[in-house]
């Protein structure tokens, strides 16, 4: 077992306890007037549950997530998507103006965005962009973070916006490499679409290795806002000390239990194994086009497309009432734009609006 990720904590923040809200205290009565809720439910609304705060950490919700991911209820920090999750681990662990934190760029912005706003230093390591697709050297990662005194390495995999998937053994390997050093963090927001096995495996392995997931893709909440750290339970209970009192409505931890279950789940699956079909043929339909200079393979729900010109590309998508990502203003990405794979009749869409680019040309 390697060493506490507890080592990894702000120094300040050790002995935090945290704010007590009043449902996290074990008491048992049938009047309760701890928390200063109405007495009585709102009127127009008529569901007297919601007078009442939630759960802070619903223990549904808990046990039905780890149940999903296969680890255990206490490895499980619930929150509001997988973005709260980045937030919470760059607070507790990154001194402000002292720690950094390594990404691997072109990756999901929010890694950079709460780094900055914690006031840690941000260390990129960029995918190398091959033949195969993007690939993240994992060497590099490790050497950034020994030189750099990183105490995170934010790894996307699926990755957004490239689509690829990290190796396992690569992330299994980084993260023996860097115990005691810094912890692994590997947002999962797509891994249901590439059907391969989580990082979620390898919790119990390495206590420096953390997961996000969420319910707003594959799961097709988005608007429930929910997802989860999976990670050592010590972490997740500090890190539950960090967060805010009541971080979950009750009706979108009901809403998230439900979709995590058995029947619910056979449903998603149908979604997905249909995501993966039009993924692969609107990656196809578009590889024929000769305005499309690269269309690269994708283990998420959505292509990273380069053009002859995406500026161009962009205004003939909207022209058809089509919103894509625009990823022109990144870093490598000029020519280039990020497409959901969308239902079979969007997908067609798509590729009508981009081949009319060789028409007006």
């Amino acid at each position: 077992m390697s060493a506490s990720p507890m080592d990894l904590l702000r120094d300040d923040l050790r002995d935090f306890a945290g704010y007590r809200s009043a449902r996290s205290s074990r008491l048992v009565g049938d009047a309760w007037l701890n928390a200063n809720e109405s007495p009585w439910p709102n009127p127009v609304v008529g569901a007297d549950g919601l007078r009442r705060y939630p759960e802070p950490q619903p223990t549904a919700l808990r046990a039905a997530m780890a149940a999903r991911y296969g680890c255990l209820p206490e490895q499980v920090l619930a929150g509001r998507g997988s973005d709260e999750g980045i937030d919470l681990l760059i607070r507790a662990l990154c001194r402000p103006g002292a720690d950094a934190v390594v990404v691997t760029p072109p990756t999901f912005g929010m890694y950079e965005v709460c780094a900055r706003l914690h006031w840690a230093r941000v260390l990129g390591v960029p995918l190398e962009d091959g033949d195969a697709g993007f690939r993240c050297d994992s060497d590099a990662v490790a050497e950034t973070v020994l030189a750099g005194g990183a105490k995170l390495v934010f790894l996307c995999s699926p990755g957004n916006p490239g689509g690829n998937l990290l190796p396992l053994a690569d992330i299994d390997a980084l993260a023996r490499r860097l115990q005691g050093r810094a912890l692994v963090v590997v947002d999962e927001a797509y891994i249901e679409f590439a059907q391969a096995i989580s990082a979620v495996t390898l919790v119990g392995r390495h206590r420096n290795v953390a997961v996000l997931r969420t319910l707003s893709k594959a799961h097709a909440l988005a608007a429930a806002r929910v997802g989860c750290v999976v990670a050592d339970a010590e972490l997740v209970a500090m890190l539950q000390r960090c967060q805010s009192p009541y971080p979950l409505a009750a009706p979108c931890s009901e809403l998230a239990c439900n979709a995590l279950g058995d029947a619910a789940w056979q449903a998603t699956r149908t979604r997905i194994d249909a995501v993966i079909e039009e993924r692969g043929r609107l990656a196809h339909q578009m590889a024929q086009l000769p305005s499309v200079a690269r269309v690269y393979p994708s283990s998420a729900n959505f292509l990273l497309v380069r053009f002859t010109d995406a500026r161009v590309a962009m205004q003939h998508l909207l022209r058809a009432g089509i919103v894509v990502r625009d990823m022109r203003a990144h870093d490598g990405m000029a020519d280039a734009l990020r497409i959901t794979v969308g239902t079979p009749s969007q997908n067609r869409r798509v590729i009508e609006a981009i081949a009319a680019m060789e028409v007006a040309a």
